[in-house]
């Protein structure tokens, strides 16, 4: 009984070091790429947001940004909200 357990238990193994680093590795590579891009970002600089707004930033705060859109309105974001800055290249 004990060893055709050992086997399966291999198995299990390999398939989660699999979805660890297909799946899981991959996004949290994604988030620290974002976190260090909005860690960097100034007051001037040019950002597009995930609604697909493009703005200045004007402030940055603990938690939340501060952008003006073309029409000067002011919009004040999580830092999540922020997708890329104007000037980064796509990655695709």
């Amino acid at each position: 009984m004990g060893a055709g357990f050992l086997p399966l238990v291999g198995v299990m193994a390999v398939v989660t070091l699999m979805i660890y680093f297909i799946m899981v590795r991959p996004v949290r590579q994604r988030e620290r790429q974002h976190d260090q891009m909005v860690d960097l970002l100034e007051k001037g600089d040019k950002v597009i947001t995930a609604s697909g707004m493009y703005g200045q930033v004007e402030g940055i705060y603990e938690d939340s940004i501060v952008i003006k859109v073309e029409s000067g309105a002011m919009v004040r974001m999580t830092k999540g909200g922020i997708v890329k800055r104007q000037d980064e290249p796509r990655r695709y």
